[in-house]
């Protein structure tokens, strides 16, 4: 069990986490996690695959990596034949899948753990044993991809595929696949077919927003495509100082969705990791700094807050998912390399954008 003195000095930041405060946050991750190694939402509730994963993810920031290799392997150990998974599991229970829909961003985001789990660890035996989950579920994504470059969102339970595209759920994809090529690098296995796709959704990402279905209320549909490695530079500057003000409540954190007055821990994480990723760690520091407002008795974080009428905090649930955020922002912004490198974009390929645009 971590303790405060084994907290590692990246999980350390101002206003945000004091080394006793990081090693509860921990502590509260490992409690939700069952012993066979899944992470749901919180104990009694669903586990979803992406979730999961961020969850994972965060307790290798903290040096929990034997807990966080547990959860890959519970992915390994329940990958459908086709390289699947389903969206929810109750209470992490391969025997009770609650959602039998297999949503595309929710599969490929195995390749951004393993691949964070990898430079955290150095361990070669891991990469070894997912590669074959890894490969398999980029293939299920990639069968889902559209002639534009975007991926169709899910395939339903009976098989059918859903050809809209999501703007967040192909941006992770992206991230997604640039971690699954960085695998097949190290391997030295590379996939000319899956650097192809890379590069089509990345362009899809940048000059095609009429390819995916309108979320622009939503906040993530505004910095995911900074998030996810599509948009950078001055661009990704542009992009997210266009909206800032529609979703930032000084003080309180990033709005969920439009108009609702709702903001909401996961969201104003992410945020701060597409800032920190752009060059922008003093906002990214006053956003985290912002929601402390969330964190609850214990180390865990609400999932959100109402900021207006009768004020509370909705849902009343604490979500491994939004700790394990806060934990990964943390450790960008304290220079933690596999966290750096993952959200950073070090040791990522690039030059994936396609020959001609279309």
């Amino acid at each position: 069990m971590t303790s405060p003195e084994r907290i590692a000095e990246h999980l350390l930041l101002p206003g945000v986490l004091t080394a006793e405060q990081a090693a509860e946050t921990v502590a509260g991750i490992l409690a939700v996690q069952r012993e066979d190694g899944a992470i749901p939402w919180f104990r009694g509730h669903h586990l979803d695959p992406w979730d999961h994963t961020e969850a994972a993810m965060a307790l290798d920031t903290a040096g929990e990596h034997a807990a966080a290799a547990r959860a890959y392997e519970w992915l390994a150990r329940h990958q459908n034949a086709d390289g699947s998974w389903y969206a929810a599991y109750h209470d992490g229970d391969p025997r009770e899948v609650t959602d039998r829909g297999r949503e595309s961003n929710f599969v490929a985001y195995i390749a951004v753990g393993v691949w964070h789990h990898h430079l955290a660890t150095g361990d070669d035996a891991f990469l070894d044993r997912m590669w074959p989950v890894v490969y398999a579920a980029v293939e299920f994504v990639l069968a889902l991809q559209r002639p534009g470059g975007q991926i169709g969102w899910k395939r339903e339970a009976d098989g059918t595929a859903v050809e809209d595209a999501l703007l967040t759920g192909s941006s992770s994809i992206h991230q997604a696949l640039r971690c699954a090529l960085a695998i097949a690098e190290a391997r030295e296995e590379p996939q000319p077919d899956w650097e192809l796709a890379a590069g089509a959704l990345g362009h899809a990402l940048r000059a095609h927003p009429e390819r995916f279905l309108d979320k622009s209320r939503y906040s993530m549909d505004w910095y995911y495509p900074v998030l996810g490695g599509a948009v950078t530079g001055e661009a990704a500057r542009d992009r997210i100082d266009a909206r800032w003000d529609d979703f930032v409540v000084p003080g309180l954190g990033v709005r969920c969705v439009l108009p609702n007055p709702w903001v909401t821990g996961g969201e104003s994480c992410e945020l701060a990791l597409a800032l920190w990723a752009i060059g922008e760690s003093d906002r990214a520091l006053e956003i985290l700094q912002s929601i402390q407002h969330l964190r609850a008795e214990g180390g865990m974080y609400w999932t959100g807050y109402v900021f207006e009428g009768d004020r509370a905090v909705w849902p009343e649930e604490l979500t491994s998912w939004t700790a394990g955020s806060l934990l990964l922002a943390v450790a960008a912004l304290g220079g933690d390399e596999a966290t750096v490198a993952v959200f950073g974009g070090e040791r990522l390929p690039a030059g994936l954008e396609p020959d001609c645009c279309g």
